[in-house]
């Protein structure tokens, strides 16, 4: 599946990979958090390497629905019960100056956005009172939201919150400017290379997945969930899945707006430019917990259903899902890794919102490593937990603990196939004692050990993207075995392959 954003004829080019050469600055991954940070270091004068194991934006940034808001759903008033005042201003500080030098950005290099309303809606009598909440919330930390009481659009909504003057665009345009900017600023940008080590002590050594090693100063992980495990970060957020779909509409289908339901079933809709008299209709949603549900295709099928109904005639062009991470207090972790000496930085816990808090994120990290530190993330980076968030985190790893129980039960009562699943289908049993998935995948049949290469927890099989997934914490693979997203470094170890 590729998004509206990621379907375009030109892949970005690869710079030849500085191996053997002592950088300033590795920054791995290259999503809007890691290009960013890479791009405010090079201006700094900083010699400074993207490496990235997939392609530009292939992961959580690529598949965003594209919105650059302050309003983020019912957001604010979830992180205001967990934390206080204080901190829930320092994220919105920080998220409004990640949006205002986004935006400057694009005006200054030409990247196309459009101002719209950012909407939380309800699309229910019931959650009017989490609209009375995120209000609330919205107004005591400075955000001129207001109060609506009916929408001028197709679908059932019953009242929303509203915050003018927000953005959306696409973020592959974002993407391809700032590589394009960070190469004029004699930084580097490197696709198809992993990273799956980093040295304990001392000036980081990185090693890769073909032997070649990057020695740095310091070192920015920006791949979603850290690679490292020294934080223990992979017990402390949540995998998220969620979907999205992509159809041909008449313009003005949909008063302009960026619209997100307050509640369940969730609902992301907004319209992008198209040709000819046509819009794009952007509607996501559906969001779970990666691998822990029966069907992802279900999903993408709920959404289309609902599209349907509600907006009759549009023809589907896209469909995808992403993948993001959010913290037991709904906060995003920022700053330098437990056990990193000073050299090593993460962001992770971003929640969706990358597009504001991956740039506010990348705007601490650089200014760290450069000697200072907002003002903004001071009140983040010192927060305490309260009951309710150490809580949650406990369930959080709770849940992890019953899907891993769940998975594995699921793949030891049953044998592995001894004949091909049908085209599309991946099958997890036993073979001997060894969990053993077994999919088929154009016409290709791949036998690999279901068992995640990080913590060793059962994988089921996404029918939707056609991967194998970890549902504790939130690796995912191709057929073939080939990590797509970490934590895992690894590739699962084949079994159709002679001594397997």
């Amino acid at each position: 599946m590729t998004s509206l954003w990621l379907d375009r004829p030109e892949p970005i080019a690869d710079d030849v990979l500085p191996a053997g050469d002592v950088l300033d600055v590795v920054v791995v991954g290259a999503g809007i958090t890691g290009l960013t940070t890479a791009l405010l270091l090079a201006r700094a004068g900083r010699r400074v390497a993207v490496v990235e194991a997939r392609t530009v934006g292939a992961v959580t940034t690529g598949n965003t629905t594209g919105k650059v808001s302050l309003l983020q759903g019912t957001k604010l008033s979830r992180m205001r019960r967990f934390q206080s005042r204080r901190v829930l201003q320092s994220y919105v500080d920080g998220s409004h100056e990640g949006q205002q030098w986004l935006l400057r950005f694009c005006e200054d290099h030409d990247v196309p956005f459009q101002v719209r309303d950012a909407v939380t809606y309800a699309s229910s009598p019931e959650q009017r009172s989490a609209l009375q909440r995120e209000l609330g919330v919205a107004n005591e930390v400075g955000l001129d939201a207001r109060l609506v009481d009916e929408l001028d659009v197709p679908f059932p909504q019953f009242g929303a919150v509203v915050l003018s003057d927000q953005a959306q665009l696409d973020s592959m345009d974002v993407l391809s400017a700032l590589v394009e900017q960070i190469r004029a600023h004699g930084g580097s940008v490197h696709q198809g290379h992993r990273v799956v080590g980093a040295s304990r002590s001392g000036r980081p050594r990185l090693q890769l997945d073909d032997g070649a090693e990057l020695l740095a100063d310091h070192v920015v992980l920006a791949t979603g969930s850290p690679i490292l495990d020294r934080g223990l970060y992979f017990a402390k957020i949540e995998p998220l899945r969620s979907y999205a779909l992509a159809f041909d509409v008449p313009a003005g289908a949909l008063r302009a707006g960026m619209y997100l339901s307050a509640g369940e079933p969730s609902r992301s809709i907004r319209t992008a430019p198209g040709r000819y008299g046509q819009e794009h209709l952007v509607v996501g949603g559906n969001g779970h917990d990666v691998g822990r549900t029966r069907s992802e295709l279900s999903h993408l099928d709920e959404l289309r259903t609902w599209t349907a109904r509600h907006f009759p005639g549009a023809t589907e062009t896209h469909a995808w899902s992403a993948q993001d991470y959010r913290s037991h207090d709904s906060f995003p972790y920022v700053g330098p890794m437990p056990r990193g000496g000073g050299r090593i930085f993460v962001a992770t816990g971003l929640d969706k919102w990358g597009l504001t808090g991956g740039v506010a994120a990348a705007r601490s990290i650089s200014e760290e490593i450069l000697g200072g530190l907002p003002s903004w993330q001071r009140a983040q980076r010192h927060r305490m937990s309260r009951p309710i968030g150490l809580a949650r985190a406990a369930a959080i790893n709770a849940e992890v603990g019953i899907a891993a129980i769940g998975a594995g039960v699921a793949a030891a009562v049953h044998a592995a196939p001894t004949t091909p699943p049908a085209e599309g289908k991946g099958v997890v049993g036993r073979r001997g004692v060894v969990p053993t998935g077994v999919s088929t995948v154009d016409g290709t049949t791949c036998s690999v050990v279901a068992l995640c290469t990080h913590l060793g927890g059962p994988l089921t099989w996404n029918d939707a993207e056609r991967s194998w997934d970890c549902p504790l914490h939130g690796s995912r693979f191709d057929p073939d075995g080939t990590v797509l997203e970490g934590p895992a470094t690894k590739p699962l170890a084949r079994r159709d392959e002679p001594g397997a």
